[in-house]
């Protein structure tokens, strides 16, 4: 098996690919790759391999942004010191989450999940496909996602429900909740942040500037190049862009 690991810090790398060598000698390593810049190159030239070993904080920013420029169809088990990002892994091709420091009977349960998807009849992209437009209730409960935002507006506070949310926005640095009713507030959460405190099946990532709700989408229209358009409401008068990468989870979580 061909793995390629997208990892930043040496010690992390070497110790990975000693616990991958104990775990089954057979694994072959592609590459180590230290960054988002050189993780898209590599990717965008040489044939993948059949499991990804990722990192999700790099030097250069989240290894997340790796998918919004290349097309990844395999799997990946993404290793992080840091556990609030899980529900996010699950949105793209994540069919394990590790936290360093790893501990080699984790890995190996990793190893092992993967070899049983690879037996399984059920497809592998289906497999993904259920984990992202199933709302990852293995990981989080609809309990857990905010109800609710408390919005400091001058000397008085604003309580939004989620359901009066229509849309996030990130503009000129700052991040918005736009409400159904065409208010627009401020909020100190990042757009990052807020994916992991929203319920992802009422909810869903449209690019680096929005998340929207189902709610205020209203039409979705083809765009050049396999991206889409999308038109919300309250209107954006030149509609959000899609990319080609995200439309097809984005058609799935619309249909799902």
């Amino acid at each position: 098996m061909k793995v390629l690991i997208i990892e930043d810090e040496a010690p992390a790398a070497r110790r990975l690919q000693s616990l991958l060598a104990e775990c089954d000698p057979s694994i072959q390593i592609s590459a180590v790759i230290d960054s988002i810049e050189d993780a898209i190159a590599w990717l965008n030239n040489y044939p993948h391999p059949e499991l990804i070993f990722m990192d999700i904080m790099l030097a250069d920013g989240q290894s997340f942004e790796i998918f919004e420029h290349v097309e990844i169809t395999v799997p990946i088990i993404f290793t992080t010191a840091y556990d609030e990002f899980a529900i996010k892994a699950f949105k793209v091709n994540s069919i394990d989450y590790l936290l360093k420091p790893i501990e080699p009977q984790l890995l190996a349960m990793a190893l092992k999940k993967y070899n049983s998807i690879q037996r399984s009849t059920v497809n592998l992209k289906e497999i993904m496909e259920s984990l992202l437009v199933g709302g990852i209730k293995s990981q989080k409960s609809r309990s857990d996602f905010k109800n609710r935002f408390l919005i400091k507006s001058g000397d008085k506070f604003i309580p939004i429900e989620i359901s009066q949310v229509a849309y996030f926005s990130f503009e000129d640095k700052l991040t918005f909740l736009h409400t159904i009713h065409q208010k627009r507030h401020m909020l100190d959460h990042t757009l990052d942040e807020l994916e992991t405190l929203i319920d992802p099946s009422l909810f869903f990532r449209l690019n680096r500037q929005y998340i929207s709700s189902f709610s205020s989408i209203k039409t979705v229209h083809n765009y050049f190049n396999g991206k889409l358009k999308v038109y919300l409401n309250p209107e954006i008068k030149e509609g959000v862009v899609v990319s080609k990468e995200r439309a097809h989870f984005f058609k799935l979580w619309l249909n799902r």
